[in-house]
């Protein structure tokens, strides 16, 4: 029952907002179809799947709200998530940052639906797994991964007008390869929305030949490095500065955005020319949500251009205070997720069609780095964060890697990273992003690290 068409999904919620008699209603349904494998010490240890429907409603008497969810649809349970909704909206204070509905919306059609995914079966899932483990076991390594697919849809509507409904799809895939003395590691992962793309047994080659490489690493002093950072290394970094690029804390002086005594940075070029991040719900290999907060027409942003701040994202409310219209800024918040309903957007950063294995010839001295692991922010302010490099870290000489070396902690700001930036791969999808490789000078070891 979870996979709603669209006219299913707009019958029910025409239903719930006949039921209510708040000054305004809006409701939100959300349908998935999930499964996924898990295997460890080259065997799978579990599996599961998941079929759920929900439905939530939002009502409104001026700027008093209450909510109420409910995942049975009979005629009774939609009329009593509506009046419990009611009965909390009367009972809650009235929201100072209440913000009416929007109206009617005409929203973009990104391809998020791919049906080699929604018709995947368990038995898909076994034959990658076991495509995986037979790579690392004919190397004498030990593989553990995990493998999940959804296929899903979001819909809304409000008591103004507004309808929206999008289907999404999503396959992720990550593995660990290990020597059997533990001491070598290698790490693969990828994303798609069309599970035709997935090939497995790819990543995990890639995964297999850094553990065989790891093994016997060196230990080097910790200092400044030129390395080259893999897609899996950067997108945690790269994300957490965009999802910093908040207005309302920017301009509460909250950010490394915010300047001394009032203002922000939008407008100045902080970063190397070659940095441009954005996010654009039509990309072909990130398609992503028809809409976002309070259900806003979803649009391509460019957050960074040239190096230079172009937007911060608002509220519809923070917009409103500070007098920008809300149809011309960018808005906070997303359609649901991208299994649960909407898609949602992930970040675009651009690059060259430079290979990986090219970049690395680029380096005369560095180090490679596949992975970070356990990040942690340090400083707001300047975005600070520190973590540890895993699953294969390099050292690089004359454009060659010479030898694994011990992985270490660092302490580096992504506003730094991208101002010492040396060079810029092809563009790879990971974690919802698309990141490309790069090589960045002057990055920041603090120290080593026993973690393999």
């Amino acid at each position: 029952m979870s996979l709603l068409t669209e006219s299913e999904a707009r019958s029910i919620l025409q239903k719930v907002l006949a039921l209510s008699k708040a000054d305004e209603c809006s409701v939100s349904l959300n349908g998935a179809r999930r499964g996924n494998l898990r295997f460890a010490r080259n065997t799978v240890s579990t599996s599961g799947g998941s079929d759920t429907l929900g439905l939530a409603v939002s009502c409104s008497f001026g700027q008093k709200t209450g909510s109420s969810t409910c995942n049975e649809f009979d005629d009774a349970s939609l009329a009593r998530a509506v009046r419990n909704a009611e009965e909390l909206a009367r009972l809650s204070p009235a929201s100072p940052e209440h913000v009416e509905l929007l109206g009617p919306q005409t929203y973009l059609e990104p391809k998020s639906f791919f049906a080699s995914t929604a018709a995947l079966t368990q038995d898909d899932r076994v034959r990658a797994a076991a495509a995986s483990i037979k790579i690392c076991r004919d190397q004498k390594l030990t593989a553990a991964g995990y493998l999940s697919d959804a296929a899903g849809f979001g819909a809304i509507a409000n008591s103004r007008g507004l309808f929206g409904y999008q289907r999404n799809t999503e396959i992720d895939f990550t593995v660990t390869a290990r020597t059997e003395d533990g001491r070598g590691s290698g790490y693969g992962v990828a994303d798609f929305d069309d599970a035709a793309r997935l090939d497995a047994a790819a990543i995990t080659s890639v995964a297999a030949r850094k553990a065989v490489l790891s093994q016997g690493a060196r230990a080097i002093e910790p200092g400044k490095y030129t390395v080259i950072l893999e897609p899996s290394a950067g997108a945690t970094l790269i994300g957490n500065m965009l999802f910093a690029m908040n207005a309302r804390a920017t301009d509460e002086g909250r950010t490394f955005l915010s300047k001394a005594g009032g203002g922000t940075r939008v407008g100045e070029k902080l970063m190397d020319e070659r940095v441009h991040l954005s996010t654009d719900p039509m990309h072909p290999e990130l398609p992503g949500s028809k809409w976002t907060a309070g259900g806003l027409a979803q649009r391509r942003v460019d957050w960074i251009a040239g190096g230079v701040v172009k937007n911060l994202a608002y509220t519809r409310y923070w917009a409103r205070k500070q007098g920008l219209p809300e149809d011309k800024v960018a808005l906070s918040g997303g359609g649901g997720g991208r299994r649960g309903g909407g898609g949602g957007t992930g970040l675009i950063m651009a690059g060259t069609n430079t290979s990986l294995d090219d970049l690395v010839k680029s380096v005369k001295r560095g180090v490679l780095v596949t992975n970070l692991w356990y990040i942690r922010a340090v400083d707001p302010q300047t975005l600070l964060y520190t973590g540890l490099t895993r699953d294969g870290t390099f050292y690089v000489e004359n454009g060659e890697i010479k030898y694994p070396v011990k992985n270490f902690r660092f302490n580096e700001s992504p506003v730094i990273m991208l101002n010492n930036l040396e060079a810029l791969g092809r563009p790879v999808r990971v974690s919802n992003s698309l990141i490309p490789p790069m090589v960045v000078r002057d990055f920041t070891f603090s120290s080593l690290s026993d973690a393999v």
